[in-house]
């Protein structure tokens, strides 16, 4: 089941200056586990321009994962994956390249989602080419 939330939004621009950033979410084979409900307020506002910025830095279709979230009477959060990823809050987004996690976006961030990750991403590649731990 998709998220039409994450259809990528029409008037999308990156906000200059954050291009290095989003280009980043697309520069290596990252896996994008993207939780989100099309009923979540914060995911209708947040998700159609991570979408489009996805778009924008080139990541494939099949490498991005949707995960439907229902929301209990009780607040909490049901849905696949949910559990195994200790997801609370929505939009939750989990980057990881060879089926480990290198970076997570929980609901709200100063920055948008793509341009919080794609500056997780671009500082965990220039510690892995300049061989910092």
């Amino acid at each position: 089941m998709q998220l039409e939330t994450l259809t990528p939004a029409d008037d999308w621009e990156p906000e200059p200056g954050t291009e290095d950033a989003l280009n980043a979410l697309g520069d290596d084979d990252y896996t994008f586990h993207v939780w989100g409900g099309d009923w979540c307020i914060d995911c209708q506002q947040q998700l159609p321009a991570f979408g489009a910025a996805l778009e924008y830095a080139g990541v494939d279709d099949d490498q991005i994962e949707h995960y439907p979230v229902e929301k209990e009477d009780d607040g909490s959060k049901t849905g696949p994956g949910v559990e195994e990823y200790g997801i609370e809050y929505i939009p939750t987004v989990v980057v990881e390249r060879d089926g480990e996690e290198v970076a997570r976006f929980v609901e709200s961030a100063e920055d948008s989602i793509a341009v919080t990750l794609g500056s997780e991403l671009r500082v965990l590649t220039n510690d892995a080419v300049s061989g910092d731990d």
